[in-house]
């Protein structure tokens, strides 16, 4: 049975113009496959997740890609640290491979996180996030929906970033 935080972020994810799907880590890669048309490129997950069975080597995903197959990939996958429920937001942590790059320049952008790392409120993502941050300095990025702008009038999508964003939430026992 979900939790009431996973719940909570899945609707506003959806509310948010973003897709998302559950599996279970015996699935992920399977799943991968399922959702990504080549090209695509992704970052190695193990920074994220101490778990095999959630990385990309055994996908068609090219990781750590170089920036020609960047360029002309259509599909990126990173890993989220962090899930906000009540926005529908995700803490994207940049990496030394790029995932900044990879999360940025393609049309559609998968985002990886466990459901554990959901919080039901921003006050608690952010309080984790300063957490992390005291043991370890570095940067994070708030990321909520698809890239849209209105700076020049009608609202344009993936002007600064992902046109579509999909988010596989990893959960950790029975549905």
């Amino acid at each position: 049975m979900p939790t009431a935080a996973l719940s909570q972020f899945e609707a506003s994810l959806s509310e948010g113009g973003v897709s998302s799907s559950r599996v279970d880590a015996s699935s992920f890669q399977r799943h991968i496959e399922e959702l990504v048309d080549a090209p695509a490129v992704g970052v190695a997950l193990d920074d994220e997740f101490d778990d095999p069975a959630l990385s990309l080597s055994e996908t068609s995903v090219t990781i750590d890609p170089t920036p020609a197959a960047l360029t002309n990939a259509t599909i990126g996958i990173t890993a989220s640290s962090l899930g906000v429920a009540d926005y529908g937001s995700l803490v994207l942590t940049p990496t030394d491979s790029g995932s900044e790059l990879v999360s940025l320049f393609v049309e559609r952008h998968i985002a990886v996180i466990r459901e554990s790392d959901i919080h039901e409120s921003m006050e608690s993502a952010i309080d984790s996030i300063a957490t992390a941050f005291t043991r370890s300095p570095q940067s994070a990025i708030i990321a909520t929906g698809p890239s849209a702008t209105a700076d020049m009038g009608a609202l344009v999508k993936g002007a600064h970033g992902p046109r579509d964003v999909h988010v596989v939430v990893v959960t950790e026992g029975e549905e």
